[in-house]
C-alpha cells in the first residue's frame, strides 16, 4: 500500500487548481494576436487598421468587446484577435 495520505492529495490538488487557473490567466491576455489585414477572413471583410470613413470605426461599432488594452480590442468578427479601435471593416455597425 503506497503511503500516500489526505494531506498529500489536498497539497498537490490545491496546487495543480492554482496552475491551471493562473496558466489560463495568461495564456488569454497573451494568447490574442492582432488581426493582420493579409488574413483571408481580414481581406473578405475588407479591414483596416485605419479607418477612411468618417464616423465610423471600430471603436463605435456593435462588434466590438471590451479588452484591457485601449487601443486593440476583440472583435466578436474575428474570434481570439484584436482589433484597432480605430480600425473598420465592411461589417461596421453602429452601436445601439
Amino acid at each position: 500500500m503506497s503511503k500516500f495520505n489526505r494531506r498529500a492529495f489536498l497539497r498537490l490538488s490545491s496546487a495543480s487548481v492554482i496552475g491551471v487557473t493562473l496558466g489560463g490567466i495568461s495564456l488569454r491576455s497573451y494568447g490574442a494576436e492582432q488581426v493582420d489585414p493579409e488574413d483571408p477572413t481580414a481581406k473578405a471583410l475588407k479591414y483596416v487598421h485605419k479607418s477612411e470613413v468618417e464616423g465610423k470605426n471600430c471603436a463605435n461599432c456593435t462588434h466590438l468587446q471590451a479588452g484591457d488594452d485601449p487601443q486593440w480590442k476583440p472583435c466578436a468578427l474575428f474570434p481570439g484577435k484584436l482589433v484597432n479601435k480605430d480600425g473598420w471593416c465592411s461589417a461596421w455597425m453602429a452601436k445601439a
